[in-house]
């Protein structure tokens, strides 16, 4: 429910370090001059200040002076890096020969069915397909994202929700990256699609009728996901006389939905960063309105799902890494609560897969995820054991509900992403799938560390570090720094085939697991948010100077990354320590913290008072104006800086990082490059075809490595 959310991992992984020396060079500044945009100064009058703001004119998306304001950036952006093209396409076809293009995913089963995806050489996007009865049947394409992207700039799909008796395709799209879907539905037995068009649409679900649909809408402007619907096909296709099943009111609550692994509920619920309420429908009964489970109270988060005859209820309640607990649906109250994993200071229950006979809990501890399986029939429970020092687990697509099979992935900076399927009745996996490294791929030369810094306050922060066997700790390694810190979100050492071409060139590269993520439990993000927010930023710098100290690296062969959040992080810390960094990348970057917290009209804005503050409250207005990046840059020497944005985007408005360099060209004292490249017709993750993103990632490398002088 946190959305100002990581980018994705393809652009999270993406970029590294740099030095100054081949940029400035291949610029020319007397031949090439960055834009320089008008000043219109616009003041806010809080708290008996006055709160300038000279770039606020670049808001009017639709103003001809913004869009050739953003063009002319993005002109002066591919001047500076001309002299790079031919080291962008050895990139390129550098990371695309490693990808093996024609490709297949793991298939899964659901009722009648085997579901897959699959990609074909040269075509952008997956397609999706099944079969039936055995993986020897005749293919069904139920959807081709490559026909549905013709003539589209940009394609998303949501919602992807086959009926009960496997007939019907609900699906969502969104074509120009601002997250706004629009719902339709396919018959999969005819290919028609049928009349059904409905907008603004979150989540979807089906009844168990087969007829019935369940889905949220956001709101208009805010774009909080606020209202339930019932849609019975056959009906107004635009869903205009479609049944309001629920309404969230409070703007510091979003509305979700989802349905149970066992198919007999819909769980409707509201949340804020803090506080969660759920109800429930069954799934036969779908004309039922919602019945309450437990009515909010503050700071209780809450999390459901069903299985014979009991929710069991993921609480935060008495426990601030959460317990679990069993209730009677036909009785929910707490004073029945039946506690069957008790809470733990030092380990984080992350959620609970239920399955007929089996329970799969995941949980965090010392930073580190494990898997927990739990047999309901003899009510023994056993640990999967993972050996590596960093690593990151996810839960595979798991619909069934009667299966003693549990699909994981398992990934870690050395180790490519690999399927499995756990028996969990025999306590045997078995590897589905591991990702092809075209080419070969010897993961014995690269090694992995988990490593500690220590805090201005004395806390330990853990540093998840990967690099070529042979480099040498002599404080000469050229290193790209990751973090994010925020909404609680864990950063996971994964792998990624393009980092490969970073790896291969001695670059090393790190995540810091700061406070403000989750990696170590619900206080390690409550220790990094509201009033303690500087914590994310100090904890970085600690391990970068640790990074130094240890002889990993040095101030100048260091570059430091982030994206959404993440870019308040490298903005902020820019501002407080801009001679520990050589180079600063900074993606989608949430950098004008006080003009966005205080316009309510804004996406995110009231639901993430929660996270930052709010500064209609003098105090937080204090506080988070002592860091917003937009508001604290200064007349002194900054370090080489790439923004990259996305017109469209919907989760962190592309006029900030707009104005943030406007202002900074106009105050930094150097002649370092800063660079603000602008995709005009994607969103917030970028580019949403798998060639167009693999490109913006070999413009990345091409910038980063030259700045290290390797230029080949």
């Amino acid at each position: 429910m946190k959305l100002r959310s990581l980018i994705v991992p393809l652009l999270i992984f993406s970029l590294t370090p740099i030095t100054t020396m081949t940029l400035e060079a291949q610029t020319n500044a007397q031949e090439v001059k960055p834009p320089v945009a008008k000043r219109a100064a616009k003041v806010t009058e809080i708290h008996g200040e006055k709160l300038t703001d000279d770039y606020s004119w670049m808001r009017e998306k639709t103003s001809p002076e913004v869009i050739s304001y953003l063009e002319a950036e993005n002109r002066y952006t591919d001047a500076v890096m001309k002299p790079t093209e031919a080291f962008q396409e050895k990139l390129y076809k550098e990371i695309l020969g490693r990808i093996k293009q024609t490709d297949l995913s793991v298939p899964y089963k659901l009722g009648d069915y085997y579901y897959y995806s699959r990609t074909e050489e040269g075509k952008q996007y997956p397609i999706q397909c099944r079969k039936k009865g055995s993986l020897e049947a005749k293919e069904e394409i139920t959807l081709d994202l490559n026909k549905l992207a013709e003539g589209l700039k940009f394609l998303s799909v949501g919602a992807y929700a086959v009926s009960d008796d496997g007939n019907l395709l609900a699906y969502s799209t969104d074509t120009t990256g601002f997250r706004q879907y629009t719902l339709q539905v396919k018959d999969l037995r005819t290919g028609e699609t049928l009349p059904e068009k409905i907008e603004r649409v979150g989540a979807v679900m089906w009844a168990a009728d087969n007829k019935t649909l369940f889905y949220t809408t956001e709101d208009a402007v805010t774009k909080r996901d606020d209202k339930l619907h019932r849609h019975v096909l056959g009906t107004k296709s635009d869903g205009s006389e479609d049944k309001l099943v629920k309404e969230e009111k409070d703007e510091l609550y979003r509305l979700f939905a989802y349905r149970t692994r066992d198919r007999k509920y819909v769980i409707v619920g509201s949340a804020s960063s803090e506080t969660t309420e759920n109800s429930y429908i069954p799934t036969d009964k779908p004309e039922q309105s919602p019945t309450l489970i437990l009515k909010r109270k503050d700071d209780h988060e809450y999390y459901v799902d069903h299985r014979d005859g009991l929710f069991y209820i993921r609480t935060n309640d008495a426990a601030k890494n959460f317990r679990l607990v069993t209730v009677p649906v036909k009785n929910p109250a707490k004073e029945n609560w039946t506690e069957i994993i008790a809470g733990r200071k030092d380990v984080k229950i992350e959620d609970a897969d239920l399955f007929k006979d089996f329970m799969v809990t995941s949980t965090r501890d010392k930073g580190l995820q494990k898997l927990n399986i739990t047999d309901f029939k003899t009510n023994k429970a056993h640990s999967i054991d993972f050996p590596e020092p960093t690593y990151a687990l996810s839960g595979e697509a798991n619909p069934e509900y009667n299966t003693d099979v549990f699909r994981y992935q398992y990934t870690s900076f050395i180790t490519p992403n690999s399927v499995y399927d756990y028996d969990m009745r025999m306590r045997r996996g078995e590897l589905q799938k591991q990702t092809e490294v075209v080419g070969g791929y010897d993961q014995t030369k690269y090694t992995s560390e988990r490593i500690f810094a220590t805090a201005q306050d004395g806390t330990k922060i853990p540093i998840s570090i990967v690099y070529k066997k042979g480099t040498k700790r002599d404080g000469k390694a050229p290193t790209l720094l990751y973090a994010y810190g925020s909404y609680g979100y864990p950063s996971s050492a994964t792998f990624s085939i393009a980092r490969l071409s970073l790896l291969e060139r001695g670059v090393t590269y790190a995540v810091a697991h700061i406070r403000g993520g989750g990696d170590m439990g619900e206080e390690w993000h409550d220790a990094g948010k509201m009033m303690l927010k500087k914590n994310t930023f100090t904890d970085f710098i600690a391990t970068a100077e640790h990074l130094i100290k240890e002889k990993y690296t040095s101030a100048d062969k260091l570059a430091i990354m982030g994206g959404s959040a993440g870019g308040l992080l490298m903005g902020a810390v820019t501002n407080m320590r801009p001679d520990l960094f050589h180079t600063v990348v900074s993606l989608v970057p949430f950098v004008d913290v006080m003009n966005t917290m205080l316009d309510a009209t804004l996406p995110l804005t009231v639901g993430e008072y929660l996270e930052w503050g709010n500064p209609n409250d003098k105090a937080a207005y204090a506080y988070m104006k002592s860091y917003s990046p937009y508001d604290n840059i200064t007349a002194k020497k900054y370090p080489t800086i790439l923004v990259r944005t996305s017109l469209n985007d919907s989760q962190v408005m592309y006029w900030e990082p707009a104005k943030y360099v406007a202002k900074l060209r106009t105050m930094k004292q150097d002649a370092n490059p800063l660079l603000f490249k602008i995709n005009m017709g994607a969103g917030h993750g970028g580019s949403s075809g798998r060639y167009d993103a693999l490109r913006e990632t070999a413009f990345d490398y091409a910038f980063i490595l030259s700045r290290f002088g390797i230029t080949s």
